[in-house]
C-alpha cells in the first residue's frame, strides 16, 4: 500500500525509462497520487501500454519516445510536456541497465562508450534539459537511477559499475551546486529487482540464490524503488539533498 503524498497531487513528472519494470512502477506510484506524468522510452507500443493503464483508472499520464542519448530528442519531449501538461516539477532519469557480466578484458572501447552514454551521459543530457526551467523558477526534485553495482562490486561490467558509481557523485557534486537556487537532488541505487524480465530470464532457482544473498532475505521489488522514489519528491523528504539510499535488503551498508 502507497503512502500518502499530498504535496505532490497535480505535480508534473517527467520520467526517463518509463515504458516498463521500474520506471513504469514509478509513473503508477506518482499517478496514484494526484501527479500528472510523462513516460519516457524509445518504444511506442510499452509506453502506449502504461498510458492506457494510468489514464484507464482516471490518472493523466501522456509518452514521449525519445533516445535519452539524443539532446535534441530530449529537448522535443521536454516541449511536448511543458505544453500538455506543464513545468515540469519532478525529473526522475531511470533510464539505464546495460549491467549484464562481461569480463574486463572483453569489454571493447565500443561497448565502455556505450554502456557510459547509456547509463551515465544520458542522465547529465536528462538533467542539463530540465535544470535551467527548474533553476528559473527556484524549485523541483530530482532523482536519479544508480545501482548497487555503483556502491560496491559485483558480477556487472565494468563499464557499467563505473557509469553508475558516476551516478553518486553527479549526484552529490550537483546538489552543492543547485540546493542554494531551490532544487534538491538524490538518487535511488537498487540492489536486485524481480521486474518482469527478471521474472522471465532468471530460473526460480537462482531468484532463491539471490535473495539469499540479501539480509531481509528476499529480492526486491519495483514497488520498493518507486516507493522510495515518492518519498524522495514529497515535501517529506525537504531537507534532504545529494544522497544515495541504497535500495537493497541490507546487502549494501553505506
Amino acid at each position: 500500500m502507497s503512502g500518502i503524498y499530498t504535496d505532490l497531487n497535480g505535480k508534473v513528472v517527467f520520467i526517463t525509462g518509463g515504458s516498463r519494470g521500474i520506471g513504469a512502477q514509478t509513473a503508477r506510484a506518482f499517478a496514484a497520487q494526484g501527479a500528472k506524468i510523462c513516460v519516457v522510452g524509445r518504444h511506442k507500443d510499452t509506453l502506449d501500454l502504461v498510458v492506457t493503464e494510468i489514464t484507464g483508472v482516471g490518472g493523466t499520464c501522456i509518452s514521449a519516445v525519445a533516445d535519452v542519448t539524443d539532446a535534441a530528442a530530449l529537448d522535443d519531449a521536454r516541449r511536448r510536456t511543458e505544453s500538455q501538461l506543464g513545468p515540469v516539477d519532478v525529473l526522475a532519469a531511470f533510464a539505464g541497465g546495460q549491467g549484464y557480466p562481461v569480463p574486463s578484458v572483453d569489454l571493447t572501447e565500443e561497448r565502455w562508450r556505450q554502456v557510459i552514454d547509456s547509463d551515465l551521459t544520458s542522465v547529465f543530457l536528462t538533467i542539463r534539459t530540465f535544470l535551467p526551467g527548474m533553476l528559473e523558477r527556484g524549485s523541483g526534485s530530482v532523482i536519479t537511477m544508480s545501482s548497487a553495482a555503483g556502491r560496491q562490486p559485483s558480477q556487472a561490467n565494468l563499464a557499467y559499475a563505473v557509469a553508475n558509481a558516476g551516478l553518486v557523485t553527479l549526484t552529490r557534486q550537483l546538489a552543492t551546486e543547485i540546493g542554494p537556487r531551490g532544487i534538491r537532488i538524490n538518487s535511488i541505487a537498487p540492489s536486485a529487482i524481480l521486474t518482469d524480465k527478471v521474472m522471465t530470464n532468471m530460473p526460480a532457482d537462482v531468484q532463491a540464490k539471490v535473495a539469499a544473498l540479501h539480509p531481509l532475505g528476499r529480492m526486491g521489488t519495483p514497488e520498493d524503488v518507486a516507493e522510495t522514489a515518492l518519498f524522495l519528491a514529497s515535501d517529506s523528504a525537504s531537507w534532504l539533498t545529494g544522497l544515495t539510499i541504497d535500495v537493497a535488503g541490507g546487502r549494501v551498508t553505506h
